[in-house]
């Protein structure tokens, strides 16, 4: 495989680094979009993939979203992401592991900034630190920006879902509007937690079917296999795990006017955005909506705010959306398409 311009997923990254640790078995791939607005910021995820270029393949477009992301956050940085390849599905990222990685963000110099994403924990950005000062989502004292970006990330997708549904059904309140997740981790059941105080009606999913199982039960909704959420009759359907899930097939399945979700790159490809588009369906570009977790991340690093600055920034998130579908609506170009624009005009491309 070769990493370049011929290769899909490239968009003219500014770099893109692979690691090995022999001693620790570290193998890594960071990713560098864009440092037009700053260096590039974004987490490190932890992962099983089939192979070496479904890694690279992450990398290059979840870095991608990462410019894109804190572009419309209004973020002065830029796009990058790292991934450290799992040998084995269910296995635990090791100290060493965490140490050679760091060391891997210090190699680069500052021009990329790393912090938490699946697979990874407060605890691990702790020992990324010693390595490198290049790290966010740090433990920090209440009321200061930082800490674990989830739960910042599911208040931003908690009010984009609501910002989603009014604009689709006409609702100002969530009471009795029925909302299908799919994905209960960080994310996925802290927007679950914020919807059922609300009084929304929730089905909910998650591959660990004993934890959609357990969290439908403590709120009052009903749990339903991972395979099947997509395809639940809804108000809103709710992606918040792993990307690449709206395809052809997947959108023609759709039962809902909305879909609004946390999860990164849910559109497999570009046209996929054009068919939601062509359903009628109001879709809320990811990057925008789930902004929050890099808006709390991101302010900690650049030292530009404490917790009611950032939570001040995610209450824009909404008007954010809003932008893109009245330029949608404007222009008949997908939601998807509009967001790229804006954000492609931000960063100089």
């Amino acid at each position: 495989m070769t990493i370049g311009w011929g290769f899909p997923d490239f968009d003219d990254h500014e770099g893109v680094h692979l690691f090995t640790d022999p001693a620790s078995g570290l193998q890594a791939v960071i990713a560098i979009h864009s440092t037009h607005l700053g260096p590039a910021a974004g987490g490190v995820r932890f992962w099983h993939y089939a192979g070496s270029d479904g890694a690279i393949t992450d990398a290059l477009r979840l870095s991608r979203g990462m410019s894109f992301k804190n572009a419309m956050a209004g973020l002065p940085m830029g796009g990058g992401k790292g991934v450290v390849l799992a040998a084995r599905p269910g296995d635990a990222i090791t100290p060493l592991q965490l140490e050679a990685f760091g060391r891997a963000v210090e190699s680069l110099g500052g021009r990329y900034v790393t912090a938490e994403d699946v697979g990874m924990s407060e605890a691990s950005m702790k020992v990324i630190a010693g390595q490198t000062r290049h790290v966010s989502g740090l433990p920090v004292a209440a009321g200061s920006a930082g800490g674990d970006p989830g739960p910042y990330t599911a208040r931003g997708v908690y009010l984009g879902v609501k910002a989603a549904a009014k604009r689709a059904l006409g609702v100002d309140e969530m009471r009795g509007v029925r909302v299908a997740i799919q994905g209960v981790g960080s994310v996925g059941g802290g927007l679950a937690r914020l919807l059922a105080a609300d009084g929304a009606v929730l089905t909910l999913a998650d591959v660990d079917a004993r934890r959609a199982e357990a969290l439908a039960a403590e709120l009052g909704g009903t749990a339903v296999a991972a395979d099947m959420i997509l395809g639940v009759e809804a108000d809103v359907v709710s992606p918040n795990a792993l990307g690449a899930i709206l395809t052809a097939e997947s959108i023609a399945a759709l039962r809902t006017p909305v879909v609004a979700g946390g999860a990164n790159n849910q559109l497999a490809t570009r046209e996929d955005g054009r068919r939601i588009h062509e359903r009628g369906i109001v879709y809320a570009p990811d990057y925008v909506i789930n902004a929050g977790g890099i808006i709390n991340v991101g302010l900690e690093y650049l030292g530009l705010g404490d917790e009611a600055e950032v939570n001040a920034r995610i209450d824009r998130i909404p008007a954010r959306l809003d932008e893109v579908w009245d330029e949608s609506e404007r222009t008949g170009d997908p939601a998807s398409d509009v967001a790229d624009r804006i954000a492609k005009r931000l960063i100089g491309r």
